[in-house]
């Protein structure tokens, strides 16, 4: 049976992989063993995903990027350009410490911007967008702007990537899809539309 995905011929793919129907890998990239890759992914050139990284649907990773094990990302993820995850916090040359590795998770519909870093054992909350170059050293919470290094949080983001203004009332529309978000106890939560 034919595979319901493409892998460019320079492209390596361990055994023990699942990719999911549609998804695309380009020039150099290496998917190592037991990675799961959902429906429609799009994996640029140059990536290294390493073993046992889980990736959802929809998945969009720009060129050089890494995944390191621990890693896993929702749905709608989108991952800039040579951004990078760690997955060890203390690393040492002469020590060994597979089998320690902290994980990362990213949820749905997050951002995370060229040249970024996250430091392992932090979770990116849904929609988030960290700024190019930021070093994340920190949990993010839905919805979230951070931008720095150290990374900072700057402001609030709608589903559509646009940054939330919130009036008197805490509540703001985002300009693109005209729907309304809520602050409320330093958490954003969009409104029933």
């Amino acid at each position: 049976m034919e595979n319901e995905w493409y892998a460019h011929p320079t492209a390596i793919i361990d055994e023990g992989c699942k990719i999911g129907k549609g998804t695309k890998i380009w020039h150099f990239s290496h998917i190592m063993p037991n990675c799961v890759m959902g429906e429609n992914c799009n994996v640029g050139q140059n990536v290294v995903i390493s073993p046992e990284v889980i990736l959802g649907n929809n998945v969009k990773i720009q060129n050089n990027v890494s995944l390191y094990t621990g890693v896993t990302c929702d749905d709608d993820v989108f991952l800039g350009p040579s951004c990078v995850f760690t997955n060890v916090t203390n690393p040492r040359s002469a020590v060994n410490r597979r089998g320690q590795y902290a994980k990362t998770h990213v949820g749905k519909g997050a951002s995370i911007g060229a040249n970024a870093t996250i430091v392992c054992g932090h979770d990116i909350g849904a929609f988030a967008f960290i700024g190019a170059g930021a070093v994340v050293t920190k949990n993010v919470p839905p919805y979230a702007l951070l931008v720095g290094n150290p990374a900072r949080q700057l402001g609030w983001m709608s589903e559509f990537g646009h940054r939330l203004n919130f009036d008197a009332s805490n509540t703001a529309i985002c300009p693109e899809s005209n729907e309304t978000y809520k602050l409320e106890n330093g958490q954003v939560t969009k409104l029933s539309t």
